[in-house]
């Protein structure tokens, strides 16, 4: 009998490792399995590979859990300050994402992040720098996007004919 594969275009190693990155705590069932195989007889190497992590990364969970034993699976804090955007602060940011800017007396036509920080100073006390605003407008899904021109006047089809017959003739003079 054969044995059983794969098939789906959708299931790779990358594609995987990427739905770890959005899950939480998919991380600690990587470290577990990576310590079962490493217990198993794997290498390191071997282990890493497979993983898609360096060498170095499974040396310090090896590491980790021959100082912690078992608490070695759980995430060390973080350092730095924690962020100021909590999940009430991204409701309020997001319905305010949903209006016009002119709404909450911003004199401004669209969202970027110039508009974002002030919104989040007048409204919440919040102090960000633009480009935090700009990553934070990211994350929420939106994206700036600049307003495409077209011609009124024209069809879809004849655009360029339109622009050709909008160009200027050469001005005769008068001594011709």
């Amino acid at each position: 009998m054969k044995p059983l594969q794969l098939l789906h275009p959708e299931i790779t190693r990358q594609s995987l490792l990427q739905q770890a990155e959005l899950i939480k705590g998919a991380w600690i069932g990587f470290r577990i399995a990576g310590l079962l195989l490493l217990l198993s007889g794997w290498k390191s190497t071997a282990v890493a590979k497979l993983l898609n992590l360096s060498r170095q990364s499974v040396i310090g969970w090896i590491n980790k859990a021959n100082r912690q034993g078992l608490s070695c699976l759980e995430d060390d804090a973080r350092p730095g300050r924690p962020g100021q955007l909590n999940e009430n602060v991204v409701q309020q940011l997001e319905e305010a994402l949903a209006r016009s800017p002119e709404e909450y007396g911003l004199s401004r036509f669209r969202w970027d992040g110039i508009v974002v920080v002030e919104f989040l100073k007048r409204r919440l006390d919040i102090s960000l720098q633009p480009r935090q605003a700009r990553n934070w407008l990211k994350k929420l899904g939106y994206v700036k996007k600049r307003p495409v021109h077209g011609y009124l006047q024209a069809p879809g089809h004849s655009v360029e004919g339109f622009r050709k017959g909008l160009k200027k003739k050469p001005v005769k003079s008068k001594t011709d």
